[in-house]
């Protein structure tokens, strides 16, 4: 119990330092964690992946609008979809099996990982 308390409190400041430092979902960190360490079934670990976005976003998010780095417009815009996409896929996710979930997530995350690695050029940067 006191061990799975320590992983538990490890992958959650893991998952926490990434998303502030990279600007990532915890969910990169958390969902494996959830499945390989501590045995939560990926549809489980996937929603509570979800519940613990929202505070570690919202702390994020709080010291980036103080450094005036959040664009807002775009924001509003990928909410809107991300919010939709959330409402069907939450319904559909319920008839896939686990272990095809994990296969999907596995897939996203190499594909993503990739996709960054060997992009070319540097993303725009504006400050303030």
């Amino acid at each position: 119990m006191v061990l799975t308390t320590l992983i538990t409190l490890t992958a959650g400041l893991t998952a926490g330092v990434l998303s502030g430092l990279l600007g990532v979902g915890g969910g990169i960190v958390l969902v494996p964690m959830m499945v390989f360490v501590l045995g939560v079934s990926q549809h489980i670990a996937q929603g509570v992946s979800l519940l613990v976005i929202i505070p570690t976003a919202a702390s994020g998010l709080w010291h980036l609008h103080k450094e005036k780095l959040v664009d807002y417009r775009t924001a509003a815009l990928l909410s809107g979809g991300a919010i939709l996409g959330a409402l069907i896929s939450a319904n559909i996710v319920q008839s896939i099996p686990a272990a095809e979930l994990k296969k999907i997530f596995g897939v996203f995350i190499i594909i993503m990982g990739g996709r960054m690695f060997f992009a070319k050029g540097r993303a725009k940067v504006e400050n303030k």
